[in-house]
């Protein structure tokens, strides 16, 4: 079981990073935090590392829905999507709610499948 979906891109890492703020936008999702693992790695173990970002998106209303139904699912929020380096182009990926505590979580099922279908109409907006 895969807990993320994922998407190879025809355009450069920079160009991907460009594009997933709007891309994130046009599904109600804003990006709360950015970790750039790279530089993380290279300050705090002095290690070369691919360009490799975290971001943490959030959609209030639906993270509001989630919290409502279940406050344990706070320890999923946001949402990340992973944008890193492979050779002259980028992958793409996004936490797949279905496939995480929603899965065993009643209330939160139809919260998580309407976060699926937006993050992988992202996915499907990037190059």
């Amino acid at each position: 079981m895969t807990t993320s979906m994922k998407k190879t891109l025809t355009i450069g890492y920079d160009a991907a990073v460009e594009q997933l703020p709007e891309a994130l936008k046009s599904e109600g999702f804003g990006i709360l935090t950015q970790i750039d693992v790279r530089d993380t790695l290279q300050a705090k173990l002095g290690v070369d590392f691919r360009r490799y970002k975290i971001f943490g998106a959030c959609n209030p209303p639906l993270a509001h829905r989630a919290l409502s139904a279940e406050l344990d699912v706070g320890v999923m929020l946001p949402c990340n999507v992973v944008i890193y380096e492979e050779g002259d182009h980028a992958v793409v990926l996004a936490v797949d709610p279905s496939q995480t505590v929603a899965a065993h979580a009643e209330a939160l099922r139809p919260i998580a499948d309407e976060v699926q279908a937006r993050l992988g109409r992202v996915l499907e907006r990037l190059g």
